[in-house]
């Protein structure tokens, strides 16, 4: 049985090995939402993913109401990876950060670093929710890349062993209204985005001590952080990322 891209309405990130034949044993939340939620039965298509084999077209082979089973039938998207581009940004309300993390996800991040920064407001985060989101996100936008959503890190320390290949897009809300260009570079970038106070002047200083920091500004107006990271990612994603 062959089964093709359209026939599947759900698409399923699952951590287990894909492949032609491969058995998919589903976890209880998993097999809730299919069978419980979606209303799917014996025989329907779902699509899965997993972060690193593509996408495939698997049909549901057991149901049960705490369990179940699919088997890979065809492979229906090959792996696409986004470019090695970090997004680092200082968490905000609850609602404002969830949407940073799915935004970042659909637009191509390939990690995200929430950083605690001297104005963070937020001083935990719930790691494993983010990190939620961002599957949600990749299932919901069609992408087979899942970014791993890291613990909040003080910005300080990751600064403290910051790679010296990796350029890094500082977006300083002081700069607004002036204009600057990327500079050319084919290796891999991160994106700084600010908390809703803005960098301290410890932190602006530390940043411009950094050779692979370059400064930008994000148009004529000091947008809201979240704007803001959708707006620095597409700006570097139409300059040096796969939309060009």
């Amino acid at each position: 049985m062959v089964l093709t891209m359209k026939d599947a309405k759900v698409r399923l990130y699952v951590e287990q090995a894909l492949g032609t034949g491969q058995s998919v044993a589903l976890s209880r939340d998993q097999a809730h939402y299919l069978f419980g939620v979606m209303r799917l039965g014996l025989g329907a298509p779902v699509a899965l993913f997993n972060g690193t084999d593509g996408e495939w077209q698997a049909e549901v082979i057991e149901v049960g109401k705490r369990k179940g089973v699919m088997v890979c039938r065809n492979q229906s998207a090959a792996q696409q990876n986004p470019p090695d581009l970090w997004l680092l940004f200082a968490p905000i309300k609850k609602a404002r950060t969830d949407f940073i993390v799915e935004k970042a996800t659909e637009m191509g991040a390939a990690r995200i670093y929430p950083v605690a920064t001297d104005f963070t407001n937020a001083e935990r985060i719930r790691r494993d929710r983010l990190q939620a989101h961002a599957i949600e996100a990749a299932e919901q936008c069609g992408g087979t890349f899942v970014p791993p959503v890291d613990d909040l890190t003080p910005l300080t320390r990751l600064l403290d062993t910051w790679p010296e290949d990796r350029r890094l897009m500082f977006c300083d809300e002081a700069l607004v209204g002036e204009t600057q260009n990327l500079p050319e570079y084919d290796g891999p970038w991160a994106i700084l985005i600010g908390p809703e106070g803005g960098f301290s002047d410890t932190e602006r200083t530390r940043l411009a001590k950094l050779r692979s920091a370059t400064p930008v500004a994000l148009g004529p107006r000091i947008l809201r952080a979240d704007t803001a990271a959708v707006a620095a990612i597409t700006m570097w994603q139409m300059q040096m990322g796969d939309w060009r």
